[in-house]
């Protein structure tokens, strides 16, 4: 991983996936973006460069850690979500300290109205927080982005959401972002949009820019995975409250597992609106199934299905560094002879599913969906269950057990 020491930040490139280490004073004056973009400012999320409404460029920086608003990068597709900054009651959706939903709000309008108006988007910069052994404010250059997604509506891409915080109602925005495919930012452009009006068509700036400016087309930066099989640490959930998230969930269920086929179905509705649960099987006579559905290819008007099984497997997600019970080859192989031609399965777990079922699975091309005690954690959170009162609320509510359970 190509690292850039903080002592060239003001000379370098931007390149995508580097890291841009900050400094060692141990206050804000360690924060290395405003070295790289001048005019940025070194706190908060949304650092913008120009006086008045019409910006010279945008910095969106991440901590990828907030729970309560996960801004996510879909490395497949190029998608960003990123969330404003009305992020606690007490104030209207436009009135933030930085302006960082107003921004948003002036971006996204201007993409959707003339083209001449487009010309007017400023460039956004996205970085992530990546702390090093040589500063804690280090920071990873994710790509340059542009509002909006190829084929996302007008009436999706910025969305303002409700949320409730100690009984208190109030809005922030969802936007959504495409990372264009722009390896390296030259430090001719970054100069040139420093020194004012005009540049951001100047001829230094990147192909895909331009192309976007000029046709409205964004070429997304995607990469495919060449991550098949998921280790273990990539199935367990990745922060402490997302570990506290699965317990809740783990422990509810322990002594009743019929009951969580019912929540597992559940979790991949939440996943995935298109899906349908048609039957939540019980006990002995599920067939190797615990829940038939369908999803939606088609048009809601002109339908199209593929049906699918869901085999639910409540097991010990191996918390407090104990071993975890995995989902091994015989379950995996359970699910596979049930599935009929033109199926698929489904496997949902809070624990892992064992590496020799993994391979075995992905080298056959078995048509099975895994979701590991990670993937439930994250889908909680994604819907807005993200601590765990608000996921024992939603059991209590939704799968209340029963002796029969």
């Amino acid at each position: 991983m190509r690292i850039i020491p903080s002592n060239v930040l003001s000379s370098s490139d931007l390149v995508v996936d580097a890291i841009y280490e900050g400094g060692r004073q141990g206050n804000a004056a360690d924060d290395p973006i405003s070295k790289i973009l001048e005019g940025v400012g070194n706190q908060g999320g949304f650092r913008a460069a120009g006086r008045g409404p019409d910006k010279k460029y945008v910095v969106l920086y991440t901590s990828g850690e907030d729970k309560d608003w996960p801004d996510t990068l879909d490395l497949s597709t190029g998608q960003f979500i990123y969330f404003g900054d009305n992020k606690t009651p007490g104030h209207e959706l436009h009135e933030t300290t930085r302006g960082g939903n107003e921004l948003l709000r002036r971006a996204f309008e201007f993409l959707h109205a003339s083209p001449l108006m487009r010309a007017k988007v400023p460039p956004f910069f996205i970085f992530k927080r990546y702390p090093t052994p040589a500063s804690g404010r280090s920071v990873q250059f994710k790509g340059l982005a542009v509002p909006g997604f190829p084929g996302l509506p007008s009436t999706a891409d910025l969305v303002a959401v409700w949320k409730t915080t100690e009984g208190q109602r109030f809005q922030n925005y969802r936007s959504i972002f495409t990372v264009l495919d722009a390896p390296v930012i030259t430090r001719t452009w970054l100069q040139e949009l420093a020194a004012g009006p005009g540049a951001s068509t100047a001829v230094s700036a990147p192909a895909a820019w331009l192309d976007w400016v000029r046709s409205g087309r964004a070429k997304a930066l995607a990469s495919e995975s060449t991550t098949i099989i998921r280790n273990v640490e990539e199935q367990r959930p990745d922060t402490p409250a997302k570990t506290a998230i699965l317990r809740v969930v783990f422990e509810y269920f322990e002594q009743a597992p019929i009951a969580f086929e019912a929540f597992a179905a559940r979790v991949f509705q939440m996943h995935d609106p298109r899906v349908i649960i048609d039957t939540i099987t019980r006990g002995s006579v599920d067939g190797g199934r615990d829940a038939i559905g369908r999803y939606l290819l088609g048009l809601s008007g002109d339908p199209v299905y593929a049906e699918f099984s869901l085999e639910a497997k409540c097991y010990q997600p191996g918390f407090d560094e104990t071993t975890p019970n995995t989902v091994g080859v015989r379950e995996v192989s359970r699910l596979i002879s049930r599935i009929r031609h033109r199926q698929f399965g489904v496997l949902v777990t809070t624990s892992v599913i064992a590496r020799q079922a993994y391979e075995e699975v992905r080298e056959d091309r078995h048509p099975i969906i895994f979701f590991s005690g990670r993937d439930i954690a994250d889908i909680l959170v994604n819907n807005g269950f993200n601590t765990p009162e608000l996921v024992m609320s939603l059991l209590h509510t939704e799968f209340l057990l029963t002796e029969t359970a």
